[in-house]
C-alpha cells in the first residue's frame, strides 16, 4: 500500500452507482411487491452492500483499512432498470471511492444472484464513481495571479556557512508543488533584529506569504517567535495549532515547538521548526489548505 501518513484527516465522501437491468417487466413487479422466492431483493442486496463496503480492504490489496462512518444504499427504478446508489463517508487520510464502487458492485451482484432463477436476461452494467468530496483537490484554491512567498532561514550555523540549509529547501519545494513562487530566500542568524529586518523587507516587497524556519525551540538562542510576534497586526493561532496537532500524531516532541502565525499588513507570516523533517511535516499539515486565507483576503478587499 502507498504511504498516506503525510496526509491530513478530512471528511471524505464518495457516491458510486451500478445498474441492474432485467429482461422482463414482471421481474420488476415481483421485486417491488416482495414476491421473489429468495427473499426481499432490496433489503438483502443492501445488507450485502454494507458488508462489502466494510470488507473492501480485505478484498482489494492496495486499499487501506479505514473507519467507515456512514454507508447508505438507495435504489431508483425506471422501466426495466434499477439504479443502485451507494454513498460512503469517512473521516480519514484517504478517500472511499473504491469502497463505494465495491459496495455498489456487490449490491448489483446480489440482486443478480437472487433474480437469475426468474429472469435469464438480468444484466449488471455501468459501475462507476458518480462523485467524491474531501480530498486535497477540494481544498486547493486557484488564482489568476500566482501567490508570492519568501523564506527566512533562522540559524547561526547556516548563516556562518557551517551547515547546509535543508529546511528552507524543503519549504521551497513544497511551495512550488502548489504553484506558490518563492521569490525571496535569505539566511539570517538567530538574532531578533536580524530576523525582524529580513521579515520587514519581505513584507515591504508585498509578498503574500513569508515562512520562517528555525528558532522555535526552547534553547536560549531560539528567538524567532519573540522576533515575529510583536510585529503581527493580527494573530491566526489556528495555523500553528493545526501544525502542532499534525506533528504530535507523529512525534511527541512536537508539543515543545513555539510557533506563531498571523498577518502583517496583507502578508501572512508563519514560523516553522528548523529541522527538515519538522518543516516538511508542518508544510504537509498546512499546504494547500492554509492558502484559502488568500481567498478570504481577496473577498474582503472587494467588499
Amino acid at each position: 500500500m502507498i504511504d498516506i501518513t503525510h496526509k491530513i484527516t478530512t471528511l471524505r465522501t464518495a457516491v458510486a452507482q451500478a445498474i441492474v437491468e432485467v429482461g422482463d417487466p414482471e421481474t420488476i413487479r415481483k421485486i417491488t411487491n416482495d414476491e421473489v422466492p429468495k427473499g426481499n431483493v432490496f433489503e438483502m442486496a443492501k445488507t450485502a452492500g454494507l458488508f462489502a463496503v466494510k470488507k473492501t480492504s480485505d478484498i482489494i490489496p492496495d486499499c487501506h483499512p479505514l473507519p467507515v462512518e456512514s454507508t447508505t444504499v438507495d435504489y431508483e427504478v425506471e422501466g426495466n432498470q434499477i439504479r443502485i446508489l451507494v454513498e460512503v463517508k469517512t473521516i480519514y487520510r484517504t478517500g472511499v471511492e473504491v469502497e463505494a464502487m465495491h459496495g455498489a458492485s456487490v449490491v448489483a451482484l446480489t440482486m443478480y444472484d437472487m433474480l437469475k432463477p426468474l429472469d435469464k436476461k438480468v444484466e449488471v452494467s455501468n459501475i462507476k464513481l458518480v462523485n467524491k468530496k474531501g480530498g486535497k483537490s477540494d481544498y486547493r484554491d486557484h488564482y489568476k495571479k500566482r501567490l508570492s512567498s519568501g523564506i527566512i532561514v533562522c540559524s547561526d550555523t547556516v548563516a556562518a556557512g557551517k551547515k547546509e540549509d535543508k529546511s528552507g529547501q524543503v519549504i521551497r519545494e513544497k511551495l512550488e508543488q502548489h504553484e506558490v513562487d518563492a521569490v525571496n530566500y535569505v539566511v539570517v542568524p538567530d538574532e531578533i533584529e536580524a530576523i525582524r529586518s529580513a521579515l520587514n523587507t519581505m513584507v515591504n516587497q508585498g509578498l503574500d506569504l513569508v515562512l520562517l524556519t528555525g528558532g522555535t525551540g526552547l534553547s536560549p538562542r531560539d528567538v524567532t517567535p519573540e522576533a515575529v510576534e510583536p510585529l503581527l497586526h493580527r494573530k491566526i493561532p489556528g495555523i500553528i495549532e493545526a501544525s502542532r496537532s499534525y506533528g504530535q500524531e507523529r512525534m511527541p516532541y512536537a508539543m515543545l515547538s513555539r510557533g506563531v502565525s498571523g498577518v502583517i499588513d496583507e502578508t501572512i507570516v508563519i514560523t516553522l521548526p528548523g529541522s527538515s523533517n519538522g518543516a516538511k511535516e508542518s508544510m504537509d499539515a498546512l499546504i494547500p489548505h492554509m492558502l484559502h486565507l488568500f481567498r478570504i483576503f481577496k473577498g474582503a478587499r472587494h467588499n
